[in-house]
């Protein structure tokens, strides 16, 4: 059994869920073995370098951060870097004295991070020097989002705290009801000047009013079915998508894929599909995975199916990253799946190991950036095959 989506109650520990998966249980969805492919792509490696001890057993989603030519990223001990992303040497690094747990992001200045015992830290850009700590509800999972004047951080307990950007210091707090059982993880907002869109366990969508905390509107985008607590669960476990039209696109486990007016909730359209990934929006295209890993493409406009790739069931694949015409994807056994945007053809595929990949990779023309779950941070350039 994978662990990379654990389902945990308030009071299960890891030990008991191990303990729990020590008897032949059959997966859902057994992983396809894949096939050989007619290559048009490859990834042509130019660096690589270890981070640290990687994302640990829990797999922590300590998805790492491109901006202005520079990666940061980090492990589950502590340690963060700043690597320039063209050559892969180290520019500097720091280890704190908590184990951070959250992806990483920024502003201008500073970097912001989540950590296991529940705090945030804002971190200078420059030398990695810590410029304010400030202690939220309890572990920080989702990535801090950040507007002009907030830091807005969802914990795991359900609990959505928005701290000053400059200082740290707490503006407001919203608390929404947390299941029995939930999905190992927690949605991450997203942010823009006047409002949050967050998305919960107890499968509602809420947007707030990031004066106040005040919710503006909220409604349901999961309902929970059937008579066991596993088969109830509707996390809402990705990001939403917030599109220029005033779009937005949610996903959600044992429940729906659904456009929305961002001003209003109101429903354009939805498709009963159960994914806790992010989705992707690229032109008329809406990419998702669902929790079968099948790759799907959607119209935007109507949600109707574009094209379905189940080529690769059941591998636990990472949210999709787009690049140069192609998604790229990770997978468990540590494979870069490469599929043709515009009909679900796999056109390139490499192995980099790592005791598998549970981060979406990141992208930057025709480079990508992928971290394994073991560590290893590499750069591959996308070229024609032979």
């Amino acid at each position: 059994m994978k662990f990379n989506h654990l389902l945990l109650p308030a009071a299960l520990t890891l030990s008991t869920l191990l303990a729990g998966c020590a008897g032949n249980v059959e997966p859902q969805y057994p992983p396809k073995e894949l096939k050989d492919i007619s290559t048009s792509v490859t990834l042509d490696e130019r660096w690589s370098t270890s981070v640290g001890d990687g994302l640990g057993r829990a797999r922590y989603p300590l998805k790492p951060l491109l901006v202005d030519g520079t990666l940061y990223t980090a492990d589950e001990n502590g340690l963060l870097r700043a690597i320039d992303a063209d050559s892969g040497a180290t520019q500097w690094e720091v280890r704190f004295d908590t184990p951070l747990s959250s992806g990483i992001s920024s502003d201008s200045a500073r970097l912001y991070a989540g950590t296991r015992n529940g705090s945030v830290i804002a971190i200078d850009r420059e030398d990695g020097s810590e410029a304010w700590r400030t202690q939220v509800s309890s572990e920080v999972l989702a990535t801090p989002q950040v507007n002009s004047k907030l830091v807005v951080v969802q914990s795991v307990d359900g609990t959505v705290t928005a701290l000053n950007r400059i200082s740290g210091e707490e503006e407001w707090t919203y608390s929404s009801n947390r299941p029995a059982l939930t999905l190992r993880g927690t949605g991450t907002p997203r942010v823009i000047e006047p409002v949050s869109f967050v998305g919960f366990a107890n499968g509602r969508l809420v947007t707030l009013d990031n004066r106040s905390g005040q919710p503006l509107w909220d409604m349901r985008v999961s309902v929970p079915q059937g008579r066991t607590e596993v088969e109830r669960l509707v996390d809402l476990d990705g990001q939403p998508v917030l599109t220029r039209d005033g779009r937005l696109f949610v996903t959600s486990y044992n429940g729906r894929v659904m456009a929305l007016e961002a001003t209003s909730g109101e429903v354009i359209w939805s498709r009963d599909e159960s994914s806790y990934l992010t989705p992707l929006r690229v032109g008329n295209y809406l990419f998702t995975v669902n929790e079968a890993s099948h790759v799907l493409a959607l119209d935007v406009d109507s949600g109707s199916v574009l094209w379905e790739s189940d080529a690769l069931e059941g591998r636990d694949l990472t949210a999709p990253t787009f690049i140069d015409g192609k998604l790229a994807l990770g997978d468990y056994q540590g494979y870069v799946h490469l599929l043709d945007a515009s009909s679900g053809d796999i056109v390139g595929r490499t192995e980099i190991g790592g005791d598998g990949i549970s981060l979406a990779p990141l992208a930057d023309g025709k480079r990508l950036y992928t971290l394994t779950n073991d560590g290893e941070l590499a750069a591959y350039d996308l070229e024609k095959g032979d």
